[in-house]
């Protein structure tokens, strides 16, 4: 009976547990202590917790060694729970642990965090775009300050999707006006594409509208400039063929495809993309991302990396060449325009600064003179082959028909008859000024401040006409 019950005791006996991180707790600082526990607040969904529990370490401990790892836990915990608020909290914590630790090796896993927070909240194409925007230069940033970063690769994919979307938002609308017959506005659209996204999946068919406008708009040497490079960057399009097609009809010479393009060519055609089934892309609808889109993003080639600008000139349109190169492909040749005062431009090659003055035109195999960009040569610069005009015959004797000649060889004296019209008519003026100054002195009180603002209105007039006439000159460089 005494074993019974020894045994039912030891098996209803239960044994206390030792926790092992008691002897451990008791040896660890408490700076350490605090941070285990939130950061295990913080895996386990408890953001609230863990980031108080982190703020009160970095007010407690100020000289700890875990205070760079708490704010950036922090920023963890708001990019990990989501939400627009969140996100932009995430942000501003990355960035100010970017400002207070630049040179820790997490400085570059936070500026990849705040590009990836912009790039969480894209829209869709046809929707707002600033996060895109927002997110384009934050990978640009990344990738300017760590080039070997091992999360480099990973950026470079990121941008060349970011780039995508944005090029597709500017294609839509651009696509939108050609159809319509807009040929300014489609132009202004289609060259962001055309000269910012050469990585853009449909940069061929950018680039045939474009020529196909500067076709119609009797600016021909253009067009021809964009169906070359249809041919030359983009080789295994579809548009090739139609493209040579009008470089023939040009006159045109049909350029080789650079090697360097054409490789980058086969290897996205080669590249592995995810396959959307039917049932997917109807719900691909219902989502705010854009889907289809980072699907279709380049895999391969350098993306742009240069900011966009919101400025765009004349020459900007008559350039259809790009800064980016197709996986080292050799930049196409610009064309150089300046606007002149009165409207006239001039063209040439690149190598031309294009603050330069007016550059004289060139002559083609034909013989045919080749001036401004889509217009004749201008009148102050006259074909090289022209014969030259005759010199008109002399009304009475060679020193009447050229007096500026014997002017400048015989200069007539001081008191010579060839100063006696000029002195008169001088003369002249002085004695009716010297009248006419009596009357005007009686006003002159009168009309001083109606005179200043006069003045001031004759130069808002001049400044209005100024700028008209430049207009008026863009649009005598473009005519539609």
């Amino acid at each position: 009976m005494l074993g019974a019950t020894t045994s039912n005791a030891q098996i209803f006996h239960k044994k206390k547990k030792i926790s092992k991180s008691t002897s451990a707790d008791n040896n660890a600082q408490p700076d350490k202590i605090l941070y285990d526990r939130a950061v295990d607040d913080i895996k386990h969904g408890r953001h609230e917790i863990g980031r108080l529990n982190m703020q009160t370490l970095i007010n407690t401990y100020p000289d700890s060694d875990y205070l760079a790892k708490a704010k950036l836990a922090i920023a963890d915990s708001y990019y990990k729970e989501g939400g627009t608020s969140n996100l932009a909290l995430a942000i501003s914590g990355y960035k100010d642990f970017i400002v207070f630790f630049p040179f820790l090796p997490e400085a570059t896993y936070a500026q990849m965090q705040v590009a990836m927070a912009h790039f969480r909240q894209m829209e869709k194409p046809d929707r707002d775009r600033t996060q895109a925007l927002d997110a384009e230069e934050e990978f640009q940033t990344f990738l300017e300050k760590y080039p070997n970063d091992p999360l480099a690769p990973q950026a470079r994919q990121d941008l060349r999707e970011v780039q995508e979307v944005l090029a597709e938002g500017d294609y839509r609308i651009g696509y939108y006006y050609y159809v319509k017959g807009d040929k300014r506005a489609a132009a202004t659209r289609l060259l962001t594409v055309t000269s910012r996204y050469p990585l853009y999946s449909k940069s061929d068919s950018a680039l045939w509208m474009m020529g196909d406008i500067f076709e119609k708009s009797e600016h021909k040497e253009v067009a021809a400039r964009y169906y070359t490079r249809i041919v030359k960057d983009y080789p295994l399009s579809s548009m090739v063929p139609d493209a040579k097609q009008k470089l023939k009809e040009l006159g045109a010479p049909i350029p080789q495809p650079d090697p360097a393009a054409l490789a980058w060519m086969k290897e996205e055609e080669n590249a592995p993309r995810p396959h959307s089934s039917l049932i997917k892309k109807p719900l691909g609808l219902m989502k705010n991302g854009p889907t289809a889109e980072l699907s279709a993003a380049a895999k391969y080639g350098m993306p742009n990396m240069e900011p966009e600008s919101d400025t765009m000139s004349a020459a900007d349109l008559l350039t259809p060449g790009g800064g980016t190169k197709l996986g080292g492909a050799g930049a196409t040749t610009a064309i150089v325009t300046t606007v002149t005062p009165g409207g006239a431009s001039t063209g040439g090659t690149e190598g031309t600064a294009s603050g330069s003055e007016n550059v004289a035109p060139t002559t083609n195999e034909g013989g045919a003179d080749v001036g401004a960009v889509g217009g004749p040569p201008a009148a102050s610069d006259p074909p090289k082959d022209a014969a030259p005009a005759p010199a008109p015959a002399p009304a009475t004797t060679p020193a009447e028909a050229n007096p500026a000649s014997d002017a400048a060889k015989d200069p007539p004296a001081a008191g010579s008859a060839a100063e006696a019209p000029a002195k008169s008519d001088a003369a002249a003026g002085t004695e009716a000024k010297s009248d006419a100054a009596p009357a005007n002195a009686a006003k002159s009180g009168d009309t001083q401040s109606n005179g200043d603002s006069k003045d001031s209105k004759d130069s808002k007039d001049k400044g209005k006409k100024e700028s008209s006439s430049k207009k008026k000159g863009l649009h005598k460089l473009i005519p539609w």
